[in-house]
C-alpha cells in the first residue's frame, strides 16, 4: 500500500511517528514554518509544498491521513477530486487519533476498513454514515474483494446497486464459481441467494449482482487455468493478443485467471515469464511425464516427439485445475510470420487460487476476556474474513465480530485440520486468522501451522504473520503478584504428544536450577497421575511450606485464585483449567502476594 500521513497543525508530529509504524503509511509530512533535515522521520513542509506534493501524488496514491481539521481536509482535496474508483482513500483523525472519519473511498479505496483497523490499534471510535455498516448489510461493491474476487462492470451500475439496497430492493446474489464461504455471514442473509447463476428463478424485474468467470459479470474468482505452450522466443505481443482472443472468444473474463501453466522445459521463456510476473499470476510448471499422463481432447504425435509428451497445453491446465476441474476451452494455435506460435487452453478449477493475496494471521487471543486481547490481535482480526478456532474461543471473541465475517468452529483435537483449513481458504486469495488462546506461540497454533506450510513452495505460500497475546500464566502471575521476578520456565504436564519421561527429564532440569516453574495442563479425567508424581518431583529438592499459586478459569468470569504450599496442594481441586506457578528458594507469600525476590532489597 502506498500511503501518507499529513499533519496540519505541530503537536501532531507524535502521531505521525507512530502511524509511519503502521503499514498503511509510508511517508508523513507535518505543515510548518520550518525547514526539515534528512533524518527526521516526520518530515517538515509548507503549506504551499503541501499542496504541490497532493498535486503530484493524488493519482498514485492509495491512502492519505489528515492529522487535524476536517474542514481544512476537505478544502485540499475538493480540488483534486475525481471519481470514486480513481481517487485515493482519505481518513480524517485528531491529533490523539481518538476518532477516525474515513471520509473518501470507503468502499473503492477501502479506507472504511483500514480506519477500523487503525482503531483497534490506536483505541479510536469510527464514526461513518456508510448505509451497509449501520444496516449490517454487505458492502456489495467492495466485500468481493475480501473473498479473493476482482470487480468489473461501470461505476454507474454499481452505484445503481448500492442505491437499490439502500432503498431496501431485493438483490439476488448469483454464483457459479468461487469460494461461498462468505454465505455463512450473517449480513450474507439480507440477499437472496441463487445457486448455480440460474437466471430464470429470479423475477423479472430485480436487482442482482453475478459471481462467475464469464465475460460480462461483476465479481470474478480466480478459477481459470491458462494452459500454454509455445514455439522458442515466441513474441510477447503475439501471447498477448493471443490471451485477449481467447478469452474474448470463450465469452470468459481476464479477471479470472488464476495461474498459467505450462511443461517445465518453458521454465526460462522471456515473454510467458514477463506476462506472469507484470500481471502477478502464478504459474506452474509440470514435467514431460507428468503432462503425459493425462488424457487431452487433442493429442499431439509432433510435440509427442519433440518434448515426450502429446499435449502441453490442455495438460498443462487440466492439472493445475485440480481434482474436479474441468476443460473450458480446448487449444487454439496462434501464429503470425516473425512473432512465433502459441497454444493456449482454458481450464476451470473448483476452488480459487490466489496465494499471493491470501493472509494468514495466527492469533494469540489472550486467557479470556476481552480486556486482554491485544491492540495488534484487534486489528489482524478486524482485515480477516474468516476467524477459525476452538469453538469456546471463538464464542469469546464473538462481540467483536462484524456480521460480515465468518467463523469456523473446530474442537480440541483437530488442530491439524484446523491449520489445513487455514491454509487452504488463505491460498484462495482470502485473509483468514487461526485463533490460540493466551500466546500462539506458547503451546498453541503457531509452531504447527508454521510446520504444514513448509510442504508448499515458497513462491506459493501465502503471507503468515504471528501476533503474540497475553498467556495464562502471565496473568496469573499478576493476580498473585510478582512470582516470575526471576528466572523461571513453563511445563505442560500433558504427555499427548510429548513422552512423559521427556517431560520427566525437564522437571528434574528446572528443579536442579532452582526456576519458579508455571505448570499447565496439572490434570484430567485420563490423566490423573502426573500431577502427584510431579510433586513428589519437587519435594525431592524443594522444602514442603515452598509458596505454590493455584490459579482457575484465568481471565474468565470464574476466575480464583489460591496460594498454598507444595506439601498441602489440594490435589482434588485442580483440573485442566487450573494453572500451578510453584516458587523457588527465594519466593516468599508477603501479606496478600507472592513475590520472587530479586534481589534488590
Amino acid at each position: 500500500m502506498k500511503g501518507i500521513a499529513i499533519g496540519l497543525s505541530s503537536n501532531s508530529k507524535d502521531l505521525l511517528e507512530r502511524l509511519l509504524k503502521t503499514e498503511f503509511v509510508h511517508k508523513a509530512y507535518k505543515v510548518s514554518m520550518k525547514s526539515h533535515t534528512s533524518k527526521e522521520m516526520v518530515i517538515d513542509i509548507s503549506s504551499d509544498e503541501l499542496k504541490q506534493i497532493l498535486k503530484d501524488s493524488w493519482r498514485e496514491l492509495d491512502l492519505i491521513i489528515f492529522v487535524g481539521s476536517l474542514s481544512a481536509s476537505l478544502r485540499l482535496i475538493n480540488p483534486l477530486l475525481t471519481r470514486k474508483d480513481k481517487d485515493p482513500g482519505v481518513i480524517v483523525t485528531d491529533k490523539n487519533c481518538s476518532k477516525l472519519i474515513p471520509l473518501i473511498g470507503l468502499h473503492q479505496s477501502n479506507s472504511e476498513n483500514i480506519a477500523y483497523q487503525i482503531s483497534n490499534l490506536f483505541d479510536s471510535e469510527v464514526i461513518t454514515t456508510n448505509n451497509p455498516n449501520l444496516n449490517d448489510f454487505l458492502s456489495i461493491d467492495e466485500f468481493g474483494t475480501y473473498w479473493g474476487w476482482k470487480r468489473s462492470g461501470s461505476i454507474k451500475d454499481w452505484s445503481k446497486l448500492v442505491i437499490s439496497q439502500s432503498r431496501s430492493h431485493e438483490i439476488y446474489f448469483l454464483q457459479s464459481s468461487g469460494n461461498t464461504i462468505w454465505r455463512n455471514s450473517e449480513s450474507s442473509s439480507k440477499i437472496f441467494q441463487v445457486n448455480g447463476g440460474d437466471l430464470s428463478v429470479m423475477p423479472e424485474t430485480t436487482f442482482h449482482i453475478s459471481v462467475s468467470n464469464q465475460f460480462k459479470n461483476t465479481w470474478h474468482p480466480p478459477t481459470l487455468w491458462i494452459g500454454i505452450g509455445c514455439e522458442r522466443n515466441t513474441s510477447k505481443i503475439l501471447i498477448q493478443n493471443a490471451l485477449n482472443d481467447c478469452f474474448s472468444s470463450s465469452n470468459l473474463s481476464q479477471l479470472s485467471i488464476a495461474g498459467f501453466a505450462t511443461v517445465d522445459l518453458k521454465s526460462d521463456e522471456k515473454s510467458i515469464l514477463e506476462i506472469v510476473e507484470e500481471n502477478n499470476w502464478p504459474i506452474k510448471f509440470f514435467s514431460p511425464k507428468e503432462l503425459s499422463s493425462i488424457e487431452v481432447p487433442n493429442p499431439s504425435d509432433i510435440v509427442s516427439n519433440e518434448i515426450g509428451t502429446p499435449s502441453v497445453a490442455e495438460a498443462a491446465c487440466i492439472i493445475a485445475a485440480g481434482k474436479g476441474g474441468k476443460l473450458l476451452k480446448k487449444k487454439e494455435i496462434y501464429k503470425k510470420e516473425g512473432y512465433g506460435a502459441v497454444t493456449l487452453s482454458i481450464a476451470e478449477s473448483l476452488k480459487q487460487y490466489a496465494p499471493n493475496k491470501g493472509e494468514i494471521h495466527i492469533i494469540g487471543s489472550g486467557p479470556g476476556d476481552l480486556s486482554y486481547l491485544t491492540a495488534d490481535a484487534k486489528k489482524a482480526l478486524s482485515k480477516c474474513s474468516v476467524w477459525i478456532g476452538y469453538k469456546f474461543y471463538l464464542d469469546l471473541l464473538e462481540p467483536i465480530k462484524r456480521k460480515d465475517q465468518v467463523r469456523i468452529d473446530s474442537q480440541l483435537t483437530e488442530e491439524q485440520l484446523r491449520c489445513e483449513k487455514a491454509i487452504q481458504i488463505a491460498e484462495e486469495g482470502i485473509k483468514v486468522a487461526i485463533i490460540s488462546s493466551g500466546d500462539a506461540g506458547i503451546y498453541g497454533m503457531a509452531g504447527l501451522i508454521l510446520e504444514i506450510i513448509q510442504n508448499i513452495k515458497k513462491k506459493f505460500r501465502p503471507f503468515v504473520e504471528v501476533h503474540p497475546g497475553i498467556s495464562s500464566f502471565q496473568l496469573a502471575s499478576a493476580i498473585a503478584g510478582a512470582p516470575l521476578m526471576n528466572d523461571f520456565c513453563v511445563i505442560s504436564l500433558s504427555d499427548k504428544l510429548t513422552p512423559w519421561t521427556i517431560i520427566e527429564k525437564r522437571i528434574e532440569g528446572a528443579l536442579k536450577g532452582d526456576f519458579v516453574v508455571a505448570i499447565f495442563n496439572p490434570k484430567s479425567i485420563e490423566r490423573n497421575w502426573q500431577l502427584q508424581k510431579t510433586i513428589n518431583l519437587f519435594l525431592n529438592f524443594r522444602e514442603g511450606n515452598t509458596p505454590v499459586l493455584i490459579a482457575r478459569q484465568v481471565g474468565r468470569k470464574n476466575q480464583s485464585k489460591q496460594l498454598t504450599t507444595l506439601s498441602s496442594i489440594p490435589f482434588d481441586t485442580i483440573d485442566m483449567f487450573t494453572l500451578l506457578i510453584i516458587g523457588n528458594s527465594q519466593t516468599k507469600i508477603l501479606g496478600e502476594s507472592l513475590i520472587t525476590q530479586r534481589g534488590y532489597l
